[in-house]
């Protein structure tokens, strides 16, 4: 593998909206931790499924563009919502000075999929591009272990090929632990004379049972010898940190010794398993 991308690495983190007072407090203080440590280029906010998280993703970026300088770059999707409405939220972001987006598709509620003008995340980024011009940097998705929803291998680099060509300017991935998945994807894309930035995201191991809930819904495969490993340590939590974090701090020193533009640390909210990788690395 060769990646083009050999910068200083830029690090982000993201953080999902809180649903409670209590909850936007602790957030703003692991905001205010890891800005302090880590300086990462950018903080992004979730956009719950079907835009049912809308006003709180709102609220939660009002929040912390106001506690610091640092940008943060809202997700927005297209699922569940108009046109009209996109472009409204892109206009109150312009007036907050949001100059940063995370773009999605967007995940299908559970009560199943609602009417939608816009229907794919290309269409969502061309869009943005026509209301806003160049505002706004856009990151995309990406999936080097393919999105779960995928009919081939084939389809699934198309569709990030297309979302690419709406005008992205740099992309994160889909968390994984085999980095062979990464480079495979990067070689396809240099393949393709694609040369945005294509950032691997990060998350951490703290715990058994949600670890193998969020892989197993989202397609990120855990190696065989790994999930073992986890599965034995269940009821040993102390173990089970310890062992997760070399495991991904290992993946990060190979990531950035082989050129990755940067990492994007999934939080979960909480500060103590992302500093624990941080410090090592």
């Amino acid at each position: 593998m060769s990646i083009k991308h050999r910068n200083k690495p830029i690090f982000s983190c993201e953080f999902f909206p809180p649903r409670t007072d209590a909850g936007m407090d602790k957030l703003i203080a692991t905001h205010r931790q890891l800005n302090d440590i880590i300086n990462p280029a950018f903080f992004s906010v979730t956009f719950g499924a079907g835009g049912t998280t809308r006003d709180r993703t709102m609220e939660t970026v009002k929040q912390l563009h106001s506690d610091s300088s640092q940008i943060i770059a809202p997700h927005i999707s297209c699922m569940g919502s108009t046109k009209q409405q996109i472009a409204d939220l892109l206009d109150e972001y312009i007036k907050l000075g949001i100059n940063r987006l995370v773009t999605l598709r967007g995940d299908i509620p559970d009560e199943g999929e609602p009417d939608n003008e816009l229907t794919h995340a290309n269409e969502l980024v061309t869009f943005i591009r026509e209301k806003t011009g160049n505002h706004f940097h856009i990151e995309i998705a990406a999936y080097p272990e393919y999105h779960p929803e995928s009919s081939s291998p084939d389809d699934d680099f198309k569709y990030f090929m297309n979302k690419a060509h709406a005008g992205a300017d740099s992309a994160i991935t889909q968390y994984f632990y085999n980095v062979d998945a990464y480079t495979h994807f990067i070689e396809k894309c240099e393949q393709a004379h694609l040369n945005i930035p294509i950032v691997p995201g990060i998350m951490p191991i703290t715990n058994y049972a949600n670890l193998i809930r969020f892989s197993d819904n989202c397609g990120a495969e855990i190696p065989r010898w790994i999930r073992l490993q986890l599965a034995a340590y269940e009821n040993d939590p102390v173990s089970l940190r310890d062992f997760g974090a070399d495991v991904v701090t290992q993946l990060c020193h190979q990531l950035l010794e082989s050129g990755a533009p940067g990492l994007h640390f999934y939080t979960l909210n909480q500060a103590d398993a992302i500093l624990n990788i941080w410090n090592r690395l």
